[in-house]
């Protein structure tokens, strides 16, 4: 489990970075080829669940109303964020590259509903959220 963790948190790093850094250095990157490719391996679906820091959820277990304030902070300032659904937990990215974080910081800790594109590989699940909405 813990290299599970490890690997979430290494690939949650590594995505943000490297499209950091290929946008940020004007570097060509063909972005409707990699949409149109996350398209074909995944499947239109709808989850629910709650809104997650993933920083310090796989690292300390937090989730929940009690943590909001952290959560908030931590995914407004660009830390992975995931939604914990019954027992699956997927990485929340936004689609044509853009991250979800934005759209997802002021949700933290609430039941949300996202429509998007979930793909799965080695055991880690992805969302390319494409709607969310808050659920009362």
């Amino acid at each position: 489990m813990n290299k599970r963790i490890i690997a979430v948190a290494v690939l949650s790093w590594a995505m943000g970075t490297g499209m950091a850094l290929a946008h940020g250095t004007g570097e060509a990157h063909d972005e409707s080829r990699e949409a149109v490719s996350m398209e074909n391996q995944g499947s239109a679906q709808t989850i629910t669940g709650e809104v997650v820091d993933l920083a310090c959820y796989l690292g300390h277990g937090e989730l929940g109303p009690g943590h909001r304030d952290c959560a908030q902070k931590c995914i407004a300032s660009g830390l992975p964020v995931g939604i914990k659904s019954k027992d699956e937990l997927y990485l929340v990215v936004g689609t044509e590259h853009n991250p979800a974080n934005k759209t997802l910081a002021s949700l933290a800790a609430k039941k949300v509903t996202a429509e998007g594109t979930v793909t799965e590989k080695d055991g880690m699940h992805l969302i390319a959220v494409k709607k969310v909405t808050v659920n009362n």
